[in-house]
């Protein structure tokens, strides 16, 4: 998208100053004429000095605020299904940041809101987690923090839609008294026709063209580049506007990739794998195809936490997402479950082909040297569960992976084994370790 107008190039003449010529020659009557429709620019000034300085600046601080009362309100969300104390202390520093955020201190009802989400979510990390009647008082307070959010972006934009609203109102009225008036000045049709053609017909209807335009991010914005001062005004406004409106659909955007994504990893969190894996699942019993789930541990990660730090432990988490996201298929659905610990998702997979997708992976881990900031190389290994996938719901499936998963481990680590669909048994997968 161009970059709007600047206010700084608004050097065109007035409409009072291009028109003065006419009123000499048309004298008292074109000088009436002058004189009423400067009252539709003084307005029309106004009105965009209003938008500039008021409308705009207010819009965009509300949409600051809105923004970071959602940030509060997903940050809390990881402090009530945060799965261990260090993350639920991380979700709750961030808490602790937003809530003292100057944008939320100077808004009397948001800063009584926030403070009132900090209290509770401080309570939830000191008990160890959130109960029944925790999670129900989140829900209230979540609804509260999103209510609170809209409320607040729309009377941002509201007030900028209402000074934009009566531009147009004062514009249109400029082009009906012009339109009264070349019924007086017939002998003059053609010069004045050609006069408001150019300077403001034209750009009027361009900058309605753009208008139209302002919620399709795709299309360019074609301002029409007035020489009227005024014009030149109306164009800054519009090219500010579309600028707030699509800082704020990214700011949406990012905030939903936030929501979908493990912040250390890169892969799926847990709540949008299960939300992508029953979508395979549904897929996979409707149409009748094979489907199958992993979940894997790194073995022994406390002991590289203990002797790395860790620093260490989430470089070897991050390492293991990078060697997934290079070894898996691009339809397979990786996440971080939890901790250490991942789940996998093969669509359109049986499960003797997923283990050797799984096998793979094991195995490239197994070869792979990490290196840590310190010059260090860390050696770590996996163990893998999988489960079919085929006749059962994403529940059982998941469960009879973690089963074999800890079988796994008991059997010694870093290797692949296969659930056994009949009798639940496991049978190990070759490996070279």
């Amino acid at each position: 998208m161009p970059p709007p107008p600047s206010a700084a190039v608004q050097s065109g003449p007035r409409a009072g100053t291009l028109f003065a010529w006419v009123a000499m020659v048309f004298g008292l009557i074109f000088a009436g004429f002058v004189a009423w429709l400067e009252v539709d620019q003084a307005a029309l000034l106004a009105t965009t000095a209003k938008l500039q300085t008021q409308a705009l600046p207010y819009a965009i601080e509300q949409q600051r605020l809105a923004r970071n009362l959602e940030v509060l309100r997903l940050e809390g969300e990881r402090v009530i299904s945060g799965n261990t104390p260090q993350a639920r202390q991380q979700a709750l520093f961030i808490v602790s940041l937003m809530a003292s955020h100057p944008s939320l201190l100077e808004h009397r009802e948001a800063r009584a809101l926030a403070a009132e989400t900090e209290s509770f979510l401080a309570a939830v990390a000191r008990h160890g987690g959130a109960d029944a009647t925790a999670l129900a008082e989140w829900k209230r307070l979540s609804q509260r923090l999103s209510l609170a959010a809209d409320d607040i972006t729309i009377d941002g934009v509201s007030l900028a839609s209402s000074e934009a609203q009566r531009m147009g109102e004062i514009v249109q009225q400029a082009r009906h008294k012009l339109r009264a008036v070349l019924v007086l000045v017939l002998l003059f049709l053609g010069g004045l026709l050609l006069l408001i053609r150019k300077l403001l017909i034209r750009p009027l209807q361009r900058i309605d063209a753009s208008l139209a335009e302002l919620k399709d991010e795709a299309a360019p914005l074609h301002l029409p580049g007035s020489t009227l001062h005024e014009m030149q005004a109306v164009e800054t406004a519009i090219g500010q506007l579309r600028t707030v409106m699509h800082e704020h659909a990214q700011t949406r955007r990012a905030l939903e990739q936030l929501a979908a994504t493990d912040a250390l990893t890169g892969l799926h969190n847990r709540r949008h794998f299960m939300q992508l894996a029953e979508i395979e699942f549904n897929r996979a019993r409707r149409h009748g195809r094979p489907v199958s789930v992993a979940l894997a541990d790194l073995d022994h990660f406390k002991q590289i936490n203990d002797r790395y730090g860790h620093a260490g432990g989430d470089t070897a988490l991050r390492a293991f997402a990078e060697l997934a996201r290079e070894t898996l298929r691009h339809a397979d659905i990786a996440s971080r479950y939890g901790g250490e610990e991942f789940a996998f998702v093969f669509p359109e997979t049986t499960p003797q082909e997923a283990q050797l997708l799984a096998e793979r992976l094991r195995h490239r881990l197994s070869e792979q040297r990490v290196a840590l900031a310190d010059g260090r190389r860390l050696h770590f290994t996996l163990s893998i569960g999988i489960a079919d996938g085929a006749g059962l719901s994403l529940e059982e499936a998941l469960s009879r992976a973690d089963d074999t998963l800890y079988r796994a481990k008991a059997a010694g680590r870093n290797r692949v084994l296969l659930a056994s669909a009949p009798a639940g048994c496991v049978l190990p997968f070759r490996h070279d370790d």
